[in-house]
């Protein structure tokens, strides 16, 4: 059987080195997915609204972020506000904005997406029982649509979660640069090491995506 390089994952600290490179990644996801949802929510709503001039800023926003690759988002963040505003960020609250700034704007265009898909009988029905518009959208509206949403908005989470490998390249130490340093470290000892601890951090990846996408698909079931 040929040497997979795995052994050099047990050498010291390596692998608990991995695990928190990796508890990085993660912990920037979930504080980006949670500014996300929060302002997602809000940011579909107002796309729905009648207001052209604000709809018009929010398209324009939406674009914007599907446009520019994150990296780009990044390295203006990280190294650009440094420059020219002579703000201190942390590489760690670059990332945040930067994936925030990418997730909310596609939150909210599902979010659109979904309340624009229920019935207009449902608004209707509504107003004929005497609710007001935030009761509308509280009470019926919004349950009905976070149904619809779940399973593009865990894609969506999931996506958010494996981009965070992005950070590396504004000096984050997350799970891919301990994997590249461990690599480098036993270049020399371990030629293999390359296939062994990069298959160790994908198989880490789906450990962590995985259950997300099998709770989505239950979820979907139960609410069918």
């Amino acid at each position: 059987m040929p040497n997979l390089g795995i052994d050099v994952l047990f050498k010291g600290t390596n692998f608990l080195r991995l695990l928190e490179g990796l508890w990085v990644a993660v912990r920037i996801s979930l504080i980006s997915v949670a500014i996300s949802i929060a302002l997602g929510l809000v940011m579909g709503m107002l796309m729905t609204s009648k207001n052209k001039i604000l709809k018009m800023i929010l398209r324009l926003y939406l674009e914007i972020v599907r446009i520019m690759p994150q990296m780009v988002l990044l390295f203006v963040v990280y190294f650009g506000t440094t420059r020219v505003f002579g703000w201190n960020l942390s590489a760690e609250y670059s990332a945040i904005i930067v994936f925030s700034f990418w997730g909310v704007a596609e939150m909210g265009d599902l979010v659109r997406g979904a309340l624009i898909s229920i019935p207009k009988i449902q608004y209707e029905s509504a107003q004929a029982l005497g609710m007001t518009q935030p009761m509308t959208y509280l009470y019926v509206i919004l349950p009905q649509a976070v149904r619809r949403l779940i399973p593009l908005s865990i894609n969506l989470i999931t996506r958010m979660i494996k981009t965070t490998s992005l950070v590396m390249m504004i000096g984050i130490v997350e799970v891919l640069k301990v994997a590249q340093q461990i690599i480098e470290a036993n270049r020399r000892t371990s030629p293999n090491a390359v296939f062994g601890v990069f298959a160790v951090v994908f198989l880490l990846y789906f450990l962590i995506c995985w259950p997300i996408s099998k709770l989505a698909g239950y979820l979907e079931k139960r609410w069918a």
